[in-house]
């Protein structure tokens, strides 16, 4: 067996599994809630739906690792429409994958040299998919903590030299998991300006990028932060978006890659042999969603109202802090968040993350302790039932 697998840790969702299970059976008259997972669960737009309907002929065909010359198009038509920048070239910085989450990945296993003694500085809390890739690409991960006052951003320019020298790979999360900030164009300034002088690569997760509150205030990308900042090549930057959370189709397993052409060229070397490609059924369901907006500022609407609905009830027993973007609660706790998380549960049948399971001791200090993540995925009405129970069970 490869001796990096004993180095993963247990994913929260096994560690949420074994506390639930000291906690006892809830009141049997409530009916169980779960906003622990951020599993969509809105419908499926029917645009999308319909066209994976009508391209069942595809199943038929070996799909190219490249990806559909028209689904390349659609996202780059995409890309320069949301973030208003000039149209990346679909033939060497774009590149479809099977979601975000085998792409940052497989990333990891093509930028990372094993032999190197490398290091991955990841945020912390993380998107546990960053530690796992570093350790099995045979590099260490480097926690850098976020920072309450810094809008749970951090503090790019306190990481020791020493390290950056290190450093072969960034994941960064904008707008957060699980706190919602959206990164900066200074923050962003500030990175490029470390991966130029230390020469390393910025892999930048945008999942989140289409659930935000203000329809004339769009989250920064990391593509038009470059853009902004003079670096039309995209030097040193690989962006990973998905339509899992845009469009409800977290099942269908779509997304894709941009930015340095060179790293595409790259990575695209490695999907080859690692057998990734998108079915064409699913390229012609991706290039529908892609192309329609409709259904993303009604999904948008849907998180509003919950968000609408769920503060208000929390904020009066909590304090509550509306994320940017995203569909995060990350709510500190009176006490311990394990113990929170297992009261809540035994008490009201809803289910919470743990703050402290989305992140690991670095520096001395777990910067998700005492809090607890809260996805308002869920229907609205099941939302605002779990905030009632959670503020009845503060009082």
């Amino acid at each position: 067996m490869n001796p990096r697998l004993g180095a993963l840790h247990p994913y929260p969702f096994e560690k949420l599994r074994q506390l639930l299970a000291q906690a006892g059976t809830p009141p049997p008259q409530l009916a169980p809630i779960n906003l622990s997972i951020g599993e969509p669960k809105h419908a499926t737009p029917t645009v999308v739906t319909q066209a994976m309907q009508n391209a069942m002929g595809g199943l038929s065909i070996y799909p190219p690792t490249r990806g559909d010359a028209p689904l390349r198009n659609a996202v780059a038509d995409w890309i320069a429409r949301r973030y208003g920048i000039a149209r990346p070239d679909p033939e060497t910085q774009v590149l479809p994958a099977l979601g975000s989450r085998e792409a940052l990945f497989a990333f990891a296993q093509t930028v990372v040299d094993p032999g190197a003694g490398s290091l991955v500085v990841c945020p912390n809390p993380f998107y546990q998919i960053y530690e796992g890739a570093a350790l099995l690409a045979g590099a260490q991960p480097w926690f850098i903590n976020a920072q309450a006052d810094l809008n749970f951003g951090y503090d790019w320019a306190a990481v020791p030299a020493d390290i950056w020298h290190k450093t072969s790979l960034v994941f960064v999360c904008s707008p957060g998991n699980p706190a919602g900030n959206v990164m900066t164009l200074a923050e962003w300034e500030t990175l490029f300006a470390l991966a130029d002088k230390y020469d390393f690569i910025i892999a930048a997760d945008e999942c989140y990028s289409e659930i935000y509150f203000n329809e004339q205030d769009k989250p920064l990308g990391a593509m038009q932060a470059a853009a902004l900042l003079g670096r039309s090549d995209y030097s040193k930057l690989m962006c990973f978006s998905s339509l899992s959370k845009r469009s409800n189709v977290p099942g269908m397993r779509s997304g894709f890659v941009a930015g340095d052409a060179t790293l595409i060229k790259q990575f695209l070397l490695y999907r080859t042999y690692h057998g990734s490609a998108i079915s064409p059924v699913v390229s012609q369901a991706s290039i529908a969603a892609w192309n329609d907006e409709a259904h993303v500022q009604e999904n948008r609407r849907m998180y509003r109202e919950k968000f609408d609905a769920v503060v208000p009830l929390l904020s009066a027993k909590l304090k509550v802090q509306r994320p940017e973007a995203g569909f995060y609660l990350w709510l500190e706790t009176p006490g311990p968040d394990t113990d929170f998380t297992r009261e809540l549960y035994a008490k009201t049948a809803v289910t919470v993350l743990p703050g402290s399971f989305l992140a690991r001791t670095a520096h001395g200090v777990n910067p998700g302790a005492n809090r607890v993540r809260i996805a308002l995925v869920a229907p609205k009405e099941q939302c605002v039932e779990a905030a009632h129970r959670i503020a009845h069970f503060l009082s």
